[in-house]
C-alpha cells in the first residue's frame, strides 16, 4: 500500500478536529438548552405566583417555612445563627421562594406580585443566567466571547445613538457610570493620575446645574478621595430652567484664579424631575476653551435614536449615559456609558473593564437583536409623542398649570418635522420633552363665577380663594388629584412630586418604564383627558365654594371652623351649642365629642360627603368632602345645624328620662322600706321570728291583703304608684283578658308618691315622650311583692310599656 500524501494527511487531521469541535459545540448547545429550559420553567413558576394576604397565610407559611427566610422575619437571629443540617431539594427551596413572594401587606395589591413577561423580557432574564454559566469558560475563550459581545453591542448602540468610534462600559446604575466618567475626565486631563494618584490632581472642579441631583458626583468624589467642595452647583435660567452659562464661565474663571483645575461639566438633557435641557453647543465651546470634559445625561438623549438624518452627537459630547432598561421597559439591562476613545484607554481598562462586567452586556446584546432598530426607535418616538399630547391636554385644562418645559418651547417645531433632517442637537432636544409636570392651581376667576350665580339672597360671597395665600391647602388638592389619577390610570405611572417653587405637582414620564410596561395608547390618552377635566371641575367647584363656606361658618352662632391640615375637602366644622365654649372642661369636651360623633352618623344617612374628622385640638368635627358647582353650601350648613339641634335635643331627652327613672327607683325603694317597717310593727315581731313565727302564723293566720305592694313609675304623671291595679287588671298585657270596659277607668292606686319636686313637671315629662300624641302612655318601674322584703332593686326590674324605641333618640 502506498504512503498517503501530505494533503491527505492534512485532510484527515482537519476532519478529526472538526469532529472534536462538533462534539464540543453540541455539548455547549445541550448545556445552554437545558439551562434555558430550567430557567424558563422557574420564571414561569414565579410569574404565576398569586398574591396572598399576610394575615391569611401566616399560620400556613410558618408551618411550611420553618427554617427558611419566612422565619427570618419572626426570629432572624436564630435562623441566621443556625443553618439546618439536612439537604433540601431544589423544588422545596423554590416552593419556599414562591411562598415568600406571595406574601402581601394588604388586600389592595395586584393578584400577581411579579409582572408578566413578554418574549424580549424573558430573553433578557435568561441572559443573566447564561452570563453566570459562561463565566466558567476557559479564560482565553471567555475573553474572546466577551470582546465579541461587548464589541457588537457598542457598535450597534454607537450607530443607533450617533456616537461613532466609541468605547463603552456597562454598569449596574447611573452612579457607577458617573464614577467611571469622573475617572475618564481625570485621565484625559491629568495623565499622571494613573501613576501618581490623587497628588497629581490640582484641586479638580466639577460643574453641574442646580436642577440636577449631585448625589452621583458626591459618590464619585467619596470613592476617589476628592473633597465634596469640588462640586460646583451652577444657577439656572429662570425662563427655561437651563444652566446659566454666564454663571458657569464666571465660576470657571474664579476656580482658575484660585489655582484649581476645571475638569468636568455635566449637561442635563431631561435628567431632572422637570425635563430641563441645557445648551450642548455652547457648553461644548466653553469646554473646548478650558480643556474640560463634557458629559451628558438624561432621558432626552433617547430622542437621538429617532433621528434619521445625518449627523453625530459624538462631535458635541465626550461621554453620555444610556438607560435602555428604563426607556424600553426591559428588566435588568445594564446602564451604558459611551465615551470617546483616548490615548490612555489601554491603561484605563485596568479600572473596571473586568471580563465579568463586560460580559454583563449579554442581556443588552440579546435584547437589541430581539427588538431591532426600528422597534427601539419606534417605542422611543411613541413615548415622546405621548408627552407632547399630555402637555397639550393639561395646558388647555382650566385651572391646571404645567410647570415642566414645553416641547418646542424655543422653536415651536414638532418632532415629526425634524427627524428626517440633518441632526441638530439643540433643536432636537428643544422639540422633545421627556416629562410632563402639572398641578392644579385654581387659575379661575372665582369672583366672576360667584357673581354669575345671581345669588342676591345670601351675603357678599365675592371673596377669592387663591393659591398664594393657601399653598398648603392646594398641595393637599394636588395630592388628592394625583392619587385619583394613579388609581384610574395605573399604566401612566403618575407620581406626586414636590416642586421647590410650586409645591406638590403630578409628574408623568413615559421613559421610566417598569418591567413589561408600554407607553399609553391613544384610547388611554383620550380617557385621561375626559377624566382629568371631570376631576379638575370638582376641584374648581370646591375652591369656589370654600370661600362661601368659610364666610358662612364664621357668621354662624353654633358652628366653628376647624383647621384640618391633612384634609383636601371643602373643610371641617364643629357643632358647639350656645354657652358650651365657656364651660369646656374635660367632661364637657367628652360630651361635645359625643354630640358631634352622633351628628356625623346622622348626616351620613343623608349624604356620604360628610365624614368624621378630628381637629388639631383633639376634638371631633364634621368634614365636608369635595363638592360640585351645583352644591348649595348654605343649605348644607343649615342641614348640619338642624340635625345638630335634633341630636342635642334627643340627648337632652335621654338624660332627663334617665334622671326621672333614677329618681323613681329611689322613691320606690324608700316607699317599700317604709311600708315593710310599718307592716313589721302592725303584725308584731313574733310573726318574723324563725320557728316561733311559723307556729304563730299557723295559730293566727295573717290577713290575705296585708302584703307589701310593688311599685311602678308613671312617667305621664310623675308619680310612683302601687302595683295592685297592674296585677289585678293585667294592664301590662296585650289582649282582651281582664281588661276594663271602655267607659270605666281603673281605681286609684292605694299608694301614690310624687317625684315632681325634683324632676320636670308632668306636662313637661309627657311632652318629652315620642308617643305623647297617641294617648295614654305608661312606663313602669315595677317591683312585685316577691321583692318587697329587699331594700335594693336591681335595674333588671325596669319594664317598659310604652313601645318607646330608644333608637329614635
Amino acid at each position: 500500500m502506498s504512503d498517503m500524501s501530505d494533503e491527505d494527511t492534512n485532510l484527515i487531521d482537519d476532519k478529526k478536529e472538526a469532529r472534536v469541535n462538533e462534539i464540543a459545540a453540541s455539548s455547549i448547545r445541550s448545556g445552554l438548552a437545558e439551562l434555558e429550559l430550567k430557567t424558563s420553567q422557574v420564571l414561569q413558576r414565579l410569574e404565576s405566583v398569586k398574591a396572598t394576604p399576610m394575615a391569611v397565610n401566616t399560620i400556613a407559611s410558618q408551618h411550611s417555612l420553618a427554617n427558611t427566610t419566612a422565619d427570618t422575619a419572626v426570629n432572624s437571629e436564630k435562623v441566621l445563627a443556625v443553618l439546618h443540617g439536612d439537604r433540601k431539594a431544589p423544588s422545596e427551596i423554590l416552593k419556599s421562594l414562591e411562598l415568600l413572594i406571595s406574601y402581601t401587606e394588604s388586600d389592595d395589591d395586584s393578584e400577581f406580585p411579579l409582572p408578566a413577561l413578554d418574549d424580549v423580557s424573558h430573553l433578557a432574564l435568561i441572559s443573566h443566567s447564561i452570563v453566570a454559566y459562561l463565566s466558567h469558560l476557559d479564560r482565553s475563550q471567555l475573553k474572546r466571547i466577551t470582546a465579541r459581545i461587548a464589541g457588537d453591542t457598542t457598535h450597534w448602540l454607537g450607530a443607533l445613538f450617533r456616537f461613532v468610534d466609541a468605547s463603552s462600559s456597562f454598569h449596574n446604575d447611573n452612579t457607577e457610570a458617573t464614577l467611571r466618567t469622573v475617572r475618564l475626565a481625570i485621565i484625559a486631563r491629568c495623565p499622571g493620575y494613573l501613576e501618581g494618584g490623587i497628588p497629581a490632581l490640582a484641586h479638580p472642579c466639577f460643574y453641574i446645574s442646580e436642577n440636577t441631583t449631585p448625589i452621583r458626583l458626591q459618590y464619585a468624589c467619596r470613592q476617589l478621595g476628592i473633597p465634596l467642595d469640588a462640586i460646583r452647583l451652577i444657577s439656572t435660567n429662570n425662563t427655561f430652567g437651563t444652566m446659566d452659562l454666564s454663571a458657569l464661565q464666571k465660576q470657571i474663571q474664579i476656580d482658575l484664579a484660585g489655582q484649581r483645575t476645571p475638569l468636568l461639566v455635566v449637561a442635563d438633557i431631561g435628567d431632572s424631575l422637570y425635563g430641563y435641557v441645557d445648551n450642548l453647543i455652547r457648553m461644548r465651546d466653553i469646554c473646548d476653551t478650558y480643556n474640560m470634559w463634557l458629559h451628558a445625561t438624561g432621558h432626552g438623549l433617547a430622542s437621538v435614536a429617532c433621528s434619521q438624518g445625518p449627523g453625530l452627537i459624538s462631535s458635541v459630547v465626550d461621554s453620555l449615559i444610556l438607560n435602555l432598561g428604563s426607556w424600553l421597559g426591559l428588566p435588568s439591562l445594564p446602564t451604558v456609558l459611551m465615551h470617546r476613545q483616548q490615548k490612555n484607554d489601554v491603561s484605563a481598562v485596568e479600572f473596571d473593564h473586568i471580563l465579568s462586567k463586560r460580559l454583563n452586556s449579554l442581556a443588552l446584546w440579546t435584547s437589541l437583536q430581539a427588538l431591532g432598530r426600528d422597534s427601539i426607535s419606534g417605542r422611543i418616538h411613541v413615548a415622546f409623542q405621548t408627552c407632547s399630547i399630555l402637555f397639550e391636554i393639561t395646558s388647555k385644562c382650566e385651572g391646571v398649570r404645567v410647570v415642566s418645559r414645553a416641547p418646542g418651547a424655543q422653536s415651536s417645531t414638532p418632532l415629526t418635522e425634524i427627524i428626517n433632517k440633518p441632526l441638530d442637537i439643540n433643536l432636537l432636544f428643544d422639540v422633545v420633552s421627556p416629562v410632563v409636570v402639572f398641578q392644579f392651581d385654581g387659575s379661575v376667576n372665582i369672583s366672576t363665577a360667584m357673581t354669575s350665580e345671581n345669588d342676591t339672597k345670601g351675603p357678599d360671597l365675592t371673596k377669592t380663594f387663591e393659591k398664594n395665600n393657601n399653598a398648603s391647602y392646594f398641595d393637599r388638592l394636588n395630592s388628592w388629584l394625583g392619587q385619583i389619577l394613579q388609581r384610574d390610570f395605573p399604566n401612566f405611572n403618575f407620581e406626586v412630586v414636590e416642586h421647590a417653587t410650586h409645591g406638590n405637582c403630578i409628574r408623568y414620564c413615559p421613559l421610566e418604564l417598569r418591567l413589561g410596561e408600554q407607553p399609553p395608547t391613544a384610547e388611554n390618552i383620550e380617557q385621561f383627558a375626559e377624566n382629568l377635566e371631570s376631576h379638575v371641575d370638582i376641584l374648581r367647584a370646591t375652591i369656589k365654594h370654600k370661600a362661601t363656606f368659610i364666610d358662612l361658618v364664621e357668621k354662624n352662632g353654633v358652628l366653628r371652623l376647624v383647621n384640618l391640615p391633612e384634609w383636601a375637602g371643602m373643610g371641617g366644622v364643629r357643632f358647639v351649642p350656645e354657652g358650651w365654649e365657656t364651660l369646656l372642661t374635660d367632661q364637657a369636651k367628652t360630651e361635645l365629642n359625643k354630640l358631634n360623633m352622633n351628628l356625623v352618623e346622622a348626616l351620613k344617612t343623608t349624604d356620604n360627603a360628610f365624614s368624621l374628622g378630628e381637629g388639631s385640638d383633639g376634638l371631633i368635627c364634621v368634614r365636608f368632602g369635595m363638592v360640585t358647582h351645583e352644591t348649595d353650601v348654605e343649605e348644607l350648613l343649615d342641614l348640619v345645624v338642624s340635625v345638630g339641634k335634633n341630636v342635642q335635643e334627643n340627648s337632652r331627652v335621654l338624660d332627663t328620662m334617665s334622671e326621672i327613672v333614677k329618681k323613681g327607683i329611689e322613691t320606690a325603694i324608700a316607699d317599700l322600706r317604709r311600708e315593710t317597717e310599718e307592716k313589721l310593727w302592725q303584725e308584731g315581731i313574733l310573726r318574723h321570728v324563725p320557728v316561733v313565727g311559723r307556729m304563730f302564723n299557723w295559730w293566727s293566720p295573717p290577713p290575705k291583703e296585708t302584703g307589701v305592694k310593688g311599685r311602678s313609675l308613671n312617667l305621664t304623671q310623675g308619680v310612683v304608684e302601687s302595683t295592685e291595679n297592674i296585677y289585678k287588671y293585667h294592664m301590662q298585657m296585650s289582649g282582651p283578658v281582664n281588661q276594663l270596659p271602655p267607659n270605666k277607668s281603673p281605681p286609684t292606686p292605694i299608694v301614690q308618691t310624687s317625684i315632681i319636686s325634683s324632676t320636670p313637671s308632668s306636662s313637661s315629662v309627657s311632652s318629652l315622650l315620642p308617643g305623647n300624641k297617641k294617648g295614654y302612655v305608661t312606663t313602669s318601674v315595677a317591683v312585685d311583692e316577691a321583692t318587697a322584703d329587699n331594700t335594693d332593686i336591681d335595674n333588671s326590674a325596669i319594664s317598659n310599656n310604652n313601645n318607646y324605641d330608644s333608637s329614635n333618640a
